[in-house]
């Protein structure tokens, strides 16, 4: 009790005045420390001036990422009970870390997806001007988003930089207008896919489970397979996206070797779901606790696979800036020096620590109401959209995806309440003036057939009653008056909006940034 009294205080202490000074002191001590390391940091020229900036903003850039995107990973986790949000913010924090420094890579490419052609660019001092342009509008389009409550893509706020500063730089010409049509497609692609496949795996799960007279028996058959697709698919997911910088597996593979993960899971997985079923009820909420390891274990893989990824984000044009005043001239491919990579691994957990909670809370909570079911569905989307859209060649963002998976869940429910809704009217329909005590009968037996079931019910109804059924125009009505929104229309605007403005806002920033640093540097 103590300690749970203790958290409590802390929280509230977090969340006042106070707290926020509190957070923005330890901001201020990590940026503190990356200047006094660079002190330490000489480039060919002997001036460090430039690296010392591109390094802070890079760290600024790490901690937003740790702040807004990470929230994709291990915000259904909180928001379903799985986690609490002070171990879900330990974990990420642990495997985003250990991704970026174990599987981040040693190269990364000096422009984010070829969206611009460095061969166009004039000269060293202006792909550097370029680079910490890109990287502070990124930043700051990160930090905005956050403050809104807006999980949005770093990987699109740092391509959107890029494109913006290269144009101010080198002109219309020096964009690739078909790489960047194909992430603008992305924008719906990635929710649109995440969403469906969510929404898909929850109603299967409904209907193979949830919907059954013997809740239990039919999850001891049916949540081992289940565990065993998440297996197989975050093993497919980690093979090749956690760890293609440090060991290239092709698809084929990677399947491959993620079914054998999937076969050794199961076999593991189902005396223990059978042990574990012999002690519930036969309710929902037993059926749902079976999947509480599951989510602990997906939120840790998917945060490390995150890391590896998307440190490139913050470290990228870092270790392009780097390279650029270290060579003195502009490579396609940049060397990540440690220094740089420790620069994005902790600037991701310290901004994650600091600031990751709103955005947890408003994935995971704030949009639609998540169990741990809808929120296993939400994890299995986001691995095997990924998947998906790898052998397709489709450019996704993670973040998209997750958000769109919640979104799908969401509106699942919403569907499945208005028709389960009309269900119980037609029934009142066709019993109008019948003995109430008849009426409570049948939809008490109603309520517990299986799914099958209820339609033969509702088939061999019509068949007797001697009323015919609703009319169009009432079934229209109905519809509205069990329209009840369980997904939060404001928060889903307001999301929308920042993905599409993304783009384009990062890249006026950019470019607004670009010329005011040339206009500093240039005598």
């Amino acid at each position: 009790m103590a300690v749970q009294s203790i958290g409590k205080q802390f929280s509230r202490a977090m969340n006042d005045k106070a707290g926020e000074l509190l957070r923005l002191g330890a901001a201020g001590i990590f940026i503190l420390l990356i200047i006094a390391f660079m002190g330490e940091i000489e480039t060919a020229s002997g001036s460090n001036v430039l690296l010392l900036v591109a390094a802070v903003v890079g760290g600024y850039m790490a901690m937003n990422i740790g702040a807004n995107d990470v929230a994709n990973n291990v915000g259904p986790s909180v928001g379903s009970g799985a986690l609490t949000l002070g171990a879900a913010v330990a974990l990420a924090a642990l495997f985003e870390a250990s991704g970026a420094l174990i599987a981040g890579g040693d190269v990364v490419g000096t422009v984010k997806k070829g969206i611009i052609d460095p061969a166009l660019i004039r000269d060293v001092d202006t792909f550097v001007w370029l680079m910490l342009a890109a990287l502070l509008a990124a930043a700051l389009w990160l930090n905005l988003a956050t403050a809104m409550g807006a999980p949005v893509s770093t990987t699109h706020s740092i391509v959107g930089g890029v494109l913006g500063a290269g144009i101010a730089a080198g002109g219309l010409s020096v964009a690739n207008w078909v790489t960047m049509g194909k992430i603008a497609a992305s924008w719906v692609i990635s929710p649109l896919m995440g969403g469906l496949i969510a929404a898909g795996f929850l109603y299967f799960i409904k209907r193979t489970v949830i919907y059954q007279k013997d809740m239990i028996a039919a999850g001891r058959r049916m949540v081992p397979v289940l565990i065993a697709v998440l297996a197989w698919a975050l093993t497919t997911y980690l093979l090749i996206k956690g760890v293609k910088k440090i060991w290239k597996v092709e698809l084929a593979l990677a399947l491959a070797m993620g079914l054998g993960a999937a076969i050794a899971v199961y076999l593991i997985v189902k005396p223990i779901i059978a042990r574990a079923a012999r002690h519930l009820a036969n309710e929902r909420q037993s059926i749902d606790s079976l999947f509480t390891f599951p989510l602990i274990v997906a939120a840790a893989m998917l945060s490390f696979a995150h890391g590896a990824n998307d440190v490139a984000n913050a470290v990228g044009p870092l270790a392009a800036i780097n390279d650029a005043l270290t060579s003195g001239h502009i490579a396609k491919k940049a060397a990540i020096p440690l220094w740089v990579m420790m620069v994005g691994a902790l600037g991701i957990a310290v901004g994650l620590m600091l600031y990751g909670p709103k955005l947890i809370r408003a994935v995971g909570s704030e949009i639609t109401e998540l169990d741990k079911i809808r929120a296993f569905c939400i994890a299995l989307a986001a691995a095997i959209t990924v998947i998906i859209a790898t052998h397709l060649g489709l450019p996704v963002s993670s973040t998209h995806i997750a958000v769109g998976g919640v979104f799908g869940v969401g509106f699942l429910r919403e569907y499945l309440a208005v028709n389960y809704g009309q269900m119980i009217e037609e029934i009142k329909h066709h019993h109008e003036g019948k003995d109430p005590e008849i009426v409570a009968a049948f939809l008490a037996e109603f309520e517990a057939a299986t799914l099958a079931e209820k339609g033969k019910m509702l088939k061999a109804l019509k068949k007797k009653s001697k009323r015919r059924g609703l009319k169009k125009k009432e079934r229209k009505s109905l519809r509205k008056a069990y329209k009840e929104e369980l997904v939060r229309r404001s928060l889903v605007y307001r999301i929308a909006a920042a993905w599409v403005i993304t783009v384009p806002a990062t890249g006026f920033m950019a470019a607004f940034f670009y010329f005011t640093i040339r206009g500093i540097m240039l005598p």
